[in-house]
């Protein structure tokens, strides 16, 4: 499986958005150098709350890009970076990997620990968008679209245009739950 990174974002503030930049570079461990939600425990503000020492599962936020069209037939304007995440990748289906795979990009390698899980806030960026991005398949379960997050195992820059290269991992694969 692969794809292509088309943009990628970092804010050292806290907020929902994230400008787009012409590179950012992943630490090992870390995250996005810059960003706010950098570090080895927990940055997001509700994480921190619950427990400020739990590690940080949520350093690399991704989303693909194909999410944006979806919810733009429905009436949504959302760019990259819109939803607060780091890189924007197309051509890669994030949400149907299992949990543990590493994704080559760039000089990177970034291993997905999960989905994430929307919050309100999208309805503060749009109302109405929350529902385009969770939802329930026909079963009943939850359905999260608001892209995958990971942690860095290997730093190193990333660009838009750089490629994605997925390697799932040995043995039985887990499916990814909201992290």
């Amino acid at each position: 499986m692969s794809g292509t990174v088309t943009a990628v974002s970092s804010n050292g503030e806290y907020s929902f958005t994230k400008p787009n930049r012409d590179s950012i570079t992943l630490l090992a461990g870390l995250g996005v150098e810059g960003d706010v939600h950098a570090g080895v425990t927990v940055k997001h503000r509700s994480r921190v709350a619950q427990d400020p020492t739990q590690p940080n599962l949520r350093q690399v936020h991704l989303v693909q890009e194909e999410l944006f069209a979806e919810v733009g037939a429905e009436g949504f304007t959302v760019a990259p970076g819109d939803l607060g995440e780091n890189i924007t990748t197309r051509g890669i289906d994030l949400l149907g990997l299992p949990a543990g795979t590493l994704l080559r990009i760039g000089a990177a390698v970034l291993e997905v620990t999960g989905l994430r899980n929307p919050c309100l806030q999208i309805d503060n960026f749009q109302q109405g968008l929350l529902k385009q991005v969770v939802g329930r398949d026909e079963a009943g379960n939850i359905v999260r679209k608001a892209g995958v997050m990971s942690i860095v195992r290997e730093g190193g820059v990333v660009r838009p245009g750089d490629a994605v290269e997925a390697e799932l991992p040995s043995g039985p694969h887990r499916p990814l739950e909201r992290v």
